[in-house]
């Protein structure tokens, strides 16, 4: 039996957050499933930094598709949690599915992924209170405001909680999520 990944993402997620990990994680072997509010062709954007600007810029991205609707999840059938940020976060924290399944991740010993917007998905249910963790920059308030130590690093582990700035740290992100995959979730 293959041994399940699960991304939650939606609209607006950032390109790079849904793809590289989706390929770089079938590459290592294991079956990957994109849920999203429902099964349907997602839309996504390209984040980039741009000199002149004082936050990042956001283009038109790639569209994908969501094998599940949020509903459709049943957590314990993963071994673990990818959550990607771009825009998407931002209205998926408050998705009582999206907070169901996050909650059947955290305080557990699966691994869970998270990158740039996406910590304020875990944040909601106090996914992060005591724990050590990196995000976008500008969400330094939000994570202290949610119980995290916030740390400005390309990769962040804490136990099973791996987390990341954005894109540009995808090599040191996959790299530490995988150890803790390899380690948690061996494939055959």
């Amino acid at each position: 039996m293959a041994v399940k990944i699960l991304i939650v993402t939606g609209d607006a997620a950032e390109s790079l957050e849904v793809i590289y990990p989706y390929q770089r994680l079938r590459e290592e072997g294991y079956d990957v499933v994109v849920a999203a509010p429902s099964r349907k062709q997602l839309r996504f954007v390209v984040h980039d930094f741009e000199e002149g600007f004082d936050t990042y810029t956001e283009k038109p991205g790639y569209s994908w598709p969501a094998d599940l609707a949020f509903s459709e999840v049943d957590p314990q059938e993963y071994a673990a949690l990818v959550i990607p940020g771009g825009r998407a976060p931002e209205y998926l924290r408050n998705d009582p599915e999206v907070q169901r399944i996050v909650a059947a991740f955290t305080g557990t010993d699966r691994p869970i992924a998270q990158i740039c917007h996406g910590p304020l998905i875990t944040a909601v249910g106090g996914g992060l209170t005591d724990r050590r963790v990196t995000a976008y920059p500008a969400l330094a308030p939000d994570m202290a405001a949610a119980g995290a130590t916030f740390e400005d690093s390309e990769a962040v582990v804490d136990g099973t909680l791996v987390s990341a700035r954005a894109w540009p740290d995808h090599s040191a992100w996959m790299r530490e999520f995988l150890t803790v995959l390899r380690g948690k979730a061996p494939l055959a």
